[in-house]
């Protein structure tokens, strides 16, 4: 008798809108776990697992290309928590102790139309007054210098143990690996041509970053913010005085008690740097800084004041000088808030890419630009785009003594052989042109000095290369020599992309377009749900650059900061586009310590860099020279493969990093994952 009406009951309204729930229930659960297993994020340049360094690299678009994703959203709603160490072998099943029982979760609060971030301090209580990468002096962690190796095994369980880092002794806070190897210096056969200046890395097993971390300061305080940084620094931070001694006099930097004072001048520019930017722009009206005008190099930049001045003219500046007798001079550059880097004009090749920059400068930088065969000048018109400006200010120019009439007269000589126009001499000041196109250099005479270089030569190709007495030939189309006046070039495929070499399946100006969305997308869902404005963002660098996208992102978001953007060796030589984009970035080896001064930069971003490097090198290697560069106070993210997120926890904790796992946008099932790390102050502990 109940068979019918379970039947009647089947044929309902009723019965059917369950039957439909149900399976809509089941059919989203299978697409959602289906579509989220192995998502990867957006991913342009990858290398074969062969460990051949000649092998192909292959390019592909992402699945995620074209389509729309509210990152912020997806920000919101994942779980931000300390990750427990890990193991890298689980113990099995038969040995596994039962769960936990976890008590209930408290009721919801008050509900609340903006979910809203937090930190939790000790007692468990959340704040929202906080600014990610601050630094308190009086917060530091004790260090104990000992080697802490945990030996936990068994036949079930396998614990992933690192040594935990010792720090350096103090005379080391200033080390560079690479500029400071006074063992390798010692052997070097000349070093009347600058070679001293160089890199000279030590060998393998040899590094300083295999060994110690090396310590700040006596007295290090949290770095003044920009923009008052451009203006003053604290002393303890760069305590040397030998700068202020010798130059104290030209407007370049002075004491006042506890901090350097920055005056803006220079030795050419005693009455400061805004005077002599407007005298240039009225001497060669072309030259529209922040249109034109987008990318400089300052050679022998002193404090930096040049770069300094003209970022308020919006132009990006990269001031190099080598680490020599006027000690410190990018340190203090750095510290100030203003792009720089330790380099020399020696015997190698700069580690930036051709047709880089669009005006070069160079007051006082005590380099004679005609010797040998004027090998250091060709060095300069390599990296000086097509059309770009050549500004020298130095006692040639403008003192009328027979040693510097003769060198005027070579200088004269030699730009005339090189080709460029020369524009004008205004009172200490002179200026050349580059040309734009080859015409003039094939219609010199035969057997003209310097030839132009050999056809095979790569003008791009940086690491570790000789100096040429050459001229680098301007391509034959010009498609590399123009690129579009800023901002609008920030956003622009350059027609270098072309000339990339890739091995795409796809149009690269599609793969620049899809690497500047995905950034702008993670960036502005950083900013809006992760208060990336209220972070202490000054110096910041890009660890595998790409194209420069995430560097573009940050400018959109107008956030307050420079980028120095790496283009590893590993990888496709992407540095010409990044420098056609109106951006800066350099090339470097990750197997090998960078230059620059330690504490010099507040925020690193190294996204899908160590699992590819892994292959090649020591990570811990990698991991520990980011804790030189990187200020107490700074921070570390690394977006990368959760396959390696163990390991690198690891190195973290060992290296006294505080850090945190959090998801990335596409979800908790994503194979990928944020490792954020805050560096605190570390002081030897007293026991």
């Amino acid at each position: 008798m109940k068979s019918p009406i379970n039947l009647e009951f089947l044929r309902t309204t009723h019965a059917l809108k369950i039957g439909a729930f149900f399976f809509i229930s089941i059919t989203f659960f299978y697409l959602g776990k289906h579509w989220s297993d192995g998502y990867q994020q957006l991913i342009f340049f990858t290398q074969d697992s062969d460990s051949d360094p000649n092998s192909n690299h292959e390019v592909s678009i992402s699945p995620n290309f074209n389509k729309s994703f509210n990152v912020s959203s997806l920000i919101d709603h994942n779980d931000v928590e300390k990750v427990p160490e890990k193991t890298l072998t689980q113990p099995s099943p038969a040995t596994q102790p039962p769960p936990e029982t976890q008590p209930p979760p408290p009721p919801p609060a008050v509900d609340d139309s903006v979910e809203k971030f937090g930190i939790v301090n000790e007692n468990g209580t959340m704040s929202e007054e906080f600014e990610v990468g601050s630094f308190d002096p009086e917060m530091v962690d004790d260090w104990v210098n000992e080697t802490q190796v945990e030996k936990e095994g068994s036949e079930s369980v396998t614990k992933f143990v690192i040594k935990k880092f010792g720090l350096c002794s103090r005379d080391m806070s200033e080390y560079i690996p690479c500029l400071d190897n006074v063992e390798a210096i010692k052997k070097l056969p000349s070093t009347e041509k600058g070679e001293r200046f160089e890199r000279h890395c030590p060998e393998e097993g040899k590094r300083l970053n295999l060994n110690c971390l090396v310590p700040a300061p006596k007295g290090y305080r949290a770095p003044i913010p920009w923009p008052k940084s451009r203006d003053e620094v604290w002393f303890s931070n760069v305590p040397h005085t030998r700068l202020v001694e010798d130059k104290g006099g030209q407007n370049w930097i002075s004491r006042d008690k506890n901090k350097f004072k920055f005056p803006g001048g220079g030795t050419q520019f005693i009455h400061g740097a805004n005077e002599y930017l407007d005298h240039i722009a009225k001497m060669i009206p072309e030259i529209t800084f922040g249109r034109h005008i987008r990318v400089a190099l300052d050679v022998g930049c002193g404090v930096a004041s040049f770069g300094a001045y003209l970022l308020q003219r919006n132009v990006v500046t990269l001031s190099v000088a080598p680490k020599d007798v006027h000690e410190n001079q990018i340190q203090f550059a750095l510290e100030r808030g203003v792009p720089a880097m330790v380099a020399a004009f020696a015997t190698r090749r700069l580690l930036y890419p051709s047709q880089a920059f669009d005006l070069i400068h160079c007051s006082r930088c005590r380099i004679n630009w005609t010797r040998d065969d004027g090998i250091l000048l060709l060095e300069v018109n390599r990296m000086l785009r097509a059309g770009g400006y050549f500004v020298w200010a130095a006692q040639p120019v403008y003192k009328h003594e027979e040693v510097l009439e003769e060198q005027w007269e070579e200088m004269l000589n030699l730009t005339t052989r090189l080709c460029w126009k020369f524009l004008k001499k205004d009172g200490y000041i002179a200026v050349w042109q580059k040309p734009f196109d080859n015409s003039c250099y094939l219609n010199r005479e035969a057997g003209t000095k310097p030839p132009l270089c050999d056809p095979s030569d790569d003008p791009d190709n940086v690491w570790y290369v000789d100096l040429k007495a050459c001229i680098s030939e301007l391509p034959k189309n010009e498609y590399e020599a123009k690129v579009t006046d800023w901002p609008a070039r920030l956003q622009t495929p350059p027609n270098r992309l072309q000339s990339i070499k890739l091995d795409a399946f796809t149009s690269r100006k599609e793969l620049f377009k899809a690497e500047s969305k995905y950034w702008n997308e993670i960036i502005a869902g950083y900013v809006r749900s992760m208060r990336w404005k209220k972070m202490a963002l000054r110096n910041v660098m890009d660890m595998r650059a790409g194209f420069g996208g995430f560097a573009a992102a940050l400018i959109a978001q107008k956030l307050d900061c420079w980028v120095m953007n790496v283009v590893p060796v590993s990888g496709s030589n992407t540095l010409p586009v990044i420098y056609d984009r109106g951006l800066i970035g350099v090339m470097h080896d990750w197997c090998e310590p960078f230059d620059t001064y330690p504490r010099t930069y507040d925020f690193l971003h190294a996204a899908n860099l160590l699992s590819v490097e892994k292959k090649r090198c020591n990570v811990s290697s990698i991991m520990v020279e980011m804790d030189r560069i990187l200020r107490p106070g700074g921070r570390v993210y690394i977006r990368d493969s959760l396959a390696i997120m163990d390991e690198l926890q690891e190195i973290a904790k060992a290296i006294g990093w505080h850090t945190t796992l959090r998801d990335t946008a596409e979800g908790p099932h994503a194979s990928y994952r944020i490792l954020v790390c805050d560096k605190h102050l570390l002081r030897a502990s007293k026991q």
